[in-house]
């Protein structure tokens, strides 16, 4: 048998389309919940799964948009974001409600392609808090995944309709930060 064959053989035995995708919420303000969905991605696509990941509020170049260069196909990761920090505004700049209109446009658009079999939004319930996404908008896309899809939702301040919503919510709870030390994040580590 050629070493294509066995290649393909081998990538067939590795792919597990899922049978039943679940909606899972990383939530609470320690740190971990985005490094979290993206732990799992690399988890599925040990498994020949693909995953999309939408950055809600993030513009800026983080380690993950490298890694998932050399993880294509299976990883694919867009941002809908500047390439600065939001700063909190009620309403919020135009700008990043344009940013967020057009994500949420093109993760619904991915997550209903049929292109793959996880989705993440990280940090669309953070941009909820900040009033560029609404609950009616998160909750409408939990309601139109599609069967085989895992959906996976990040962000601080998780309302408790969208809890309720879920089938997996795992809160990470702030212990003791060495930001409170002055330290700033680090490349490699915190982007």
């Amino acid at each position: 048998m050629s070493d294509t064959k066995q290649q393909i053989i081998r990538q067939k035995a590795k792919s597990c389309r899922l049978a039943k995708g679940y909606v899972q919420i990383y939530t609470g303000n320690g740190k971990g919940k985005s490094t979290a969905a993206l732990g799992l991605a690399f988890r599925a696509m040990g498994r020949g799964l693909k995953t999309y990941i939408g950055q809600f509020m993030k513009g800026q170049h983080y380690g993950e948009l490298e890694a998932a260069k050399t993880a294509s196909p299976h990883i694919t990761i867009e941002q809908y974001g500047k390439d600065t920090f939001i700063h909190v505004q009620n309403p919020p700049p135009i700008e990043d409600l344009r940013l967020s209109r057009k994500g949420l446009v093109i993760a619904r658009e991915s997550m209903l392609s049929g292109s793959y079999d996880v989705v993440i939004l990280d940090e669309i319930i953070t941009a909820h808090y900040f009033h560029l996404v609404s609950l009616a908008e998160m909750m409408e896309i939990i309601s139109s995944k599609p069967e085989t899809v895992e959906l996976v939702l990040t962000g601080r301040y998780a309302p408790p309709e969208l809890i309720a919503a879920a089938d997996l919510v795992s809160e990470i709870v702030e212990v003791k930060h060495y930001y409170q030390q002055g330290i700033s994040s680090r490349k490699g580590i915190e982007h």
